[in-house]
């Protein structure tokens, strides 16, 4: 089940797979990568810092060992002289050891980054199991970790062993050589051969890093189910989504219907398009668009606007026009101003014949529509 499982996990991990993975502490990490740094850290220290210590720790080494018979026969002033030197012991080695720490800091950062995760501290019983424990002492991943320690031990084997037979005659000559003369010599010998060992490590850690990588993404690996169902939890259930949405339009129906009652007048094509507009003069800069719609949205408009005595205007060029170029509950562009303005004007004709006698007024016909928002019939 399990190799089943792995062959089904084809797609790459997502961001969020990641993500969660370095909530967890999974991060890319390289042992050899670590250990690389760490040795060549400490060659590099006592290389650029190992005078300066040394000169410490032999006037440390100096005032300690001077006998003075005052303080041989003084235990308090013993004690305080051994608190002083073991305190310039460690001054002396201070600087050493942040340059040590900031390396075993800095070694695992470089693939993984800085990371503190909390669950990591977590206990895990199933790590207790002894069957689990036996699968990974079996698995693919400690055959490989064997290897490496075996190719790792033959390499650095190998390159020690040549070092240190190239500089054999050296190292036998020092003994023929003054005493101050044939340390320092035999501690330069020791901190190259240590640069030559350390450094071929570096093949390991060029092979490791990328193997580690790849079998980081490959763990987080996923399955199409599992990409489905993740763009489902992130985005939502595209069916609910589907009902939101319709219910939505639905809200946003009602609340334009309920508009329509309050509109000065209809625009109609007559029967294709139907918008509402209306206008309420020093609160509006200009006729506003309260409802619109088209085929059984504008036959509902305009069966509202009857009900309620709103005036219904048809002119399919206007009509066209404002449904295409003015969003709901914005103000018409300046180009229709006119046109607008003889459609409203023809509104306030017939309120005011409605409370008085005379001949009704004609409806306003060849409004002026500019050629820039003009809507041909075969394209509305």
């Amino acid at each position: 089940m399990s190799e089943e499982s792995d062959l089904e996990k084809t797609e790459p991990a997502s961001a969020r797979r990641l993500e969660k993975a370095r909530e967890e502490g999974q991060v890319v990490r390289s042992r050899e990568l670590a250990t690389l740094i760490m040795l060549m850290s400490g060659v590099v220290g006592l290389w650029t810092l190992g005078g300066t210590l040394a000169s410490k720790l032999d006037a440390v080494l100096h005032a300690s060992l001077a006998f003075e018979p005052a303080i041989a026969f003084d235990t308090t002033r013993m004690m305080s002289r051994f608190g002083i030197a073991v305190w310039e012991g460690l001054l002396a080695f201070l600087p050493l050891l942040l340059f040590f720490g900031a390396a075993a800091l800095a070694g695992p950062m470089l693939l993984g980054g800085w990371m503190f995760s909390a669950k990591s501290f977590a206990p895990d019983f199933s790590r207790l199991s002894p069957l689990k424990g036996l699968g990974r002492l079996f698995s693919s991943q400690s055959l490989v970790e064997l290897a490496k320690a075996i190719a790792k031990a033959l390499l650095v084997g190998s390159v020690a062993g040549w070092v240190l037979w190239r500089r054999l005659p050296e190292a036998i000559a020092l003994m023929s050589a003054p005493i101050h003369e044939a340390l320092l010599h035999m501690l330069e010998m020791v901190l190259s051969c240590s640069a030559m060992v350390a450094g071929s490590l570096v093949l390991v850690a060029a092979l490791d890093v990328p193997w580690q990588y790849w079998t980081f993404y490959k763990k987080l690996r996923m399955t199409k189910e599992e990409v489905k169902q993740e763009h489902k939890d992130s985005e939502g259930d595209p069916h609910i989504k589907g009902r939101i949405r319709q219910q939505q339009r639905a809200m946003a129906k009602r609340r334009m219907m309920s508009e329509v009652p309050k509109a000065d007048v209809v625009v109609t094509n007559p029967t294709h398009f139907a918008v509402a507009l209306r206008y309420e003069e020093g609160r509006m800069s200009a006729p506003r668009v309260v409802a619109k719609g088209s085929d059984a949205i504008a036959a509902r408009i305009r069966e509202i606007a009857v009900e309620n005595g709103v005036p219904l205007l048809s002119a399919p060029p206007l009509a066209r026009a404002l449904h295409r170029h003015v969003e709901l509950g914005r103000e018409i562009p300046a180009g229709l101003y006119t046109s607008v303005a003889e459609v409203l004007a023809w509104v306030y004709q017939l309120k005011h014949w409605h409370h008085s006698s005379g001949p009704h007024p004609a409806a306003p016909s060849d409004l002026l529509v500019p050629d820039e928002l003009a809507v041909p019939e075969s394209q509305a």
